[in-house]
């Protein structure tokens, strides 16, 4: 990892460091003080690299994004692909200095516009999309589900590339995300959360 710039509490002052410290805790007030060229999510105060993405996880990326883009484009909600910081605020703490999650879906829609800023998302989208790579861990699958279901992501969809399916959770009246099906080949997938939004998933795999 790259030289950081983070802000030391103790004195007020900035220090270089190569790696961050394992035993901080770091919130999104540090996240924006800090310089660095890779992409980076963390979790419960938790930093974690991103991986580059390959090839054929942005073709999957643009195939989605592109139907989505065009379907929502008379509605009031708007869809973004990653790069977009989006803040999971835990028990309504906003602040930059009380948040200490910030991830990077692959791809997600937003229907209470109020949530975002010049800044990316601050609140759980209406569905988020994770796209699998060869660098993710089950730890980080995990994580990020369980982070999803805390900050109550309506949707959400996580994408094969290798097995070519798409397994969808919904968050039912429990607040917790249940599995309802795995959807392939000519599946059509019809979203829950966003009203009129489907795909078909064999477009979502086209090169």
């Amino acid at each position: 990892m790259s030289k950081l710039t983070i802000y030391n509490t103790d004195d007020n002052s900035f220090s270089k460091v190569e790696e961050p410290d394992p035993s901080a805790i770091y919130t999104y007030a540090d996240y924006l003080k800090w310089q660095f060229e890779e992409r980076l999510e963390y979790f419960r105060g938790k930093i974690f690299k991103l991986s580059a993405p390959n090839t054929n996880h942005q073709v999957i990326s643009r195939n989605i994004s592109g139907e989505f883009f065009h379907k929502l484009k008379k509605t009031k909600c708007e869809c973004f692909a990653a790069p977009i910081d989006v803040r999971l605020p835990v028990k309504n703490r906003k602040k930059d200095d009380e948040v200490t999650t910030v991830v990077q879906p692959d791809i997600c829609i937003i229907c209470d516009l109020s949530k975002i800023d010049d800044k990316g998302c601050c609140g759980a989208p209406d569905l988020v999309i994770e796209i699998l790579s060869p660098g993710n861990s089950k730890k980080e699958i995990n994580l990020k589900y369980e982070l999803y279901e805390e900050a109550g992501v309506k949707e959400y969809w996580i994408v094969n590339p290798v097995e070519e399916n798409i397994v969808v959770f919904i968050l039912n009246k429990q607040r917790k995300l249940s599995g309802l099906k795995m959807y392939a080949g000519e599946d059509t997938i019809y979203s829950s959360s966003v009203p009129g939004l489907n795909i078909n998933v064999s477009d979502i795999f086209t090169n």
